[in-house]
């Protein structure tokens, strides 16, 4: 569906929705943890352009999800980097794990200090 010199994009088998599209960076990374930046920035960009396809061509979007699952615990099922964007419309029913969330304002202050303190130390 769509190409470039650092990503291929083509239609999910599985769709959650008409238009799902999954971006593929061409170089192998399992996840996040080993994608270089610019294969990253390719990833996120074609993603971006791909959403604005979806919203102006007669798919007809009102919206998109861009989403990426990052190991096992997050859903991760095929262990070759990939986003998902998923067209969204007003009123459809398709809900990403909103019951389970649980809100927890006293724990905001201890997180930001603890990925604060990770950022501070990447290489």
């Amino acid at each position: 569906m769509y190409e470039d010199d650092a990503v291929v994009a083509f239609l999910d088998i599985r769709p959650l929705a008409r238009g799902h599209t999954l971006v593929v960076p061409r170089i192998h990374s399992s996840g996040l943890a080993d994608l270089d930046a610019p294969s990253a920035d390719a990833v996120f960009s074609a993603g971006r352009r791909i959403a604005g396809a979806l919203r102006r061509s007669s798919i007809g979007a009102d919206g998109v999800n861009l989403l990426v699952n990052d190991g096992r615990a997050a859903m991760q099922t095929v262990f070759h980097h990939h986003m998902h964007v998923v067209p969204r419309w007003n009123g459809d029913k398709l809900r990403f794990a909103a019951q389970l969330l649980t809100r927890r304002p006293h724990e905001l202050d201890e997180v930001a200090r603890v990925v604060r303190e990770a950022l501070a130390h990447e290489n």
